[in-house]
């Protein structure tokens, strides 16, 4: 029978003690869980040992935890996979998951933070008017587009390592952002236009997103919660042109005119474009205050020679800049948008490229307790 050491950081409040690790020695087949070592080692060794879980088949979420340094369930991360990823190839760290307070060795305070921010989403149905006389009928495309939001089972574990949380802790963050356009996305809801006014203008809100992909990396669901985020953000600036205070809605429209003009990132440009559009725009009270603000980052740049006097200026066209403009023509030139999901078949490049086929669905069962 294979052995494994298990390196459990244990805190208990209560004891007024500082954190510490403990190491528990487990005999168990590698094709068993992680989870499975940890409640041996409880019922054997030590029954202090703080642990949530329930259903251990990945389904309730419930047991999520840091398995040698990145967010993940216990109960669907296997022994031999766990010790590959060991910093020294024996030993695998355990402890809980990160932007959450810690109730209890791996158990952390998923009121706190989670659902608090799940709260202010409003994650349920806003419906016009009264009921129909018989069941809501919702378009296959509809359905197919929120399904994979509908995937998530709040587990935290995307929550537990975005970076952008880790800056701004009042960031709605991935999980929420992804139950956001579960609602956001559904024909029924009539609250649209108003989500994504208060994501939008929420400084906290879907433009406090870096891309950093974390979330897309160790969701457990394929949920990709970034991709959501985006999703919600052309929402709100394609479908609504919600011109919020964050200056997402100007910061994209800045980014895209530079790209296609000049083929490459004019950064001292971006800067002034994303407060204000043209002239006026820039001498707009609020415009005026942000580009005050960014005085400093501006003055940085320049004493670190990433800004300069010349490169103000003039910026360099690439030659083939035809090319880019080609590339517009032919995304804007679309009657629709394409919506990539990871729960449709096909090859992401194979789309751009040509027109997207009949999507068609891959064993996307609704989560349970997801309400119609």
């Amino acid at each position: 029978m294979p052995k494994y050491t298990l390196n459990i950081r244990r805190f208990s409040p209560e004891t007024g003690k500082p954190a510490y690790f403990e190491t528990f020695d487990i005999e168990m087949e590698g094709h068993r869980p992680v989870l499975d070592a940890i409640l041996e080692a409880r019922n054997d060794q030590d029954g202090s040992i703080g642990i949530r879980c329930s259903c251990q088949a990945a389904i309730c979420g419930s047991c999520g935890v840091r398995i040698n340094g990145n967010p993940a369930l216990a109960c669907n991360t296997l022994l031999r996979d766990a010790v590959a990823t060991a910093e020294d190839g024996v030993t695998i760290d355990i402890e809980p998951m990160g932007n959450m307070p810690v109730i209890k060795d791996l158990i952390v305070d998923m009121d706190a933070v989670h659902w608090k921010k799940v709260d202010r989403v409003v994650p349920w149905l806003v419906p016009a008017g009264d009921p129909p006389e018989r069941e809501y009928v919702v378009p296959h495309e509809a359905m197919v587009d929120v399904t994979q939001s509908m995937a998530c089972i709040h587990c935290g574990v995307c929550v537990s390592d975005c970076l952008s949380m880790e800056a701004d802790p009042e960031f709605i963050g991935p999980a929420a952002s992804a139950k956001a356009y579960r609602f956001v996305g559904d024909p029924r809801d009539s609250a649209t236009k108003d989500r994504l006014v208060h994501l939008a203008n929420d400084p906290s809100g879907i433009y406090d997103c870096t891309h950093c992909f974390k979330c897309v990396e160790v969701c457990p669901k394929g949920v990709a919660p970034m991709n959501q985020i985006m999703r919600l953000r052309r929402r709100a600036t394609g479908d609504y042109a919600i011109k919020d205070h964050n200056n997402g809605y100007r910061h994209e429209k800045a980014f895209v005119s530079i790209i296609e003009k000049w083929g490459t990132l004019h950064e001292a440009k971006l800067l002034p474009d994303s407060y204000g559009e043209g002239i006026l725009g820039k001498l707009n009270p609020d415009a005026q205050k942000n580009l005050i603000g960014s005085l400093p980052t501006a003055l940085r740049g320049l004493a670190s020679g990433k800004v300069t006097i010349p490169k103000v200026l003039h910026h360099h066209r690439l030659p083939d800049i035809d090319k880019i403009k080609d590339i517009y023509e032919k995304v804007e030139g679309r009657p629709e948008r394409i919506e990539l999901n990871l729960y449709i078949v096909g090859d992401e490049a194979e789309m751009i490229d040509d027109e997207p086929t009949a999507p068609e669905v891959v064993a996307a069962a609704p989560t349970e307790g997801e309400g119609a």
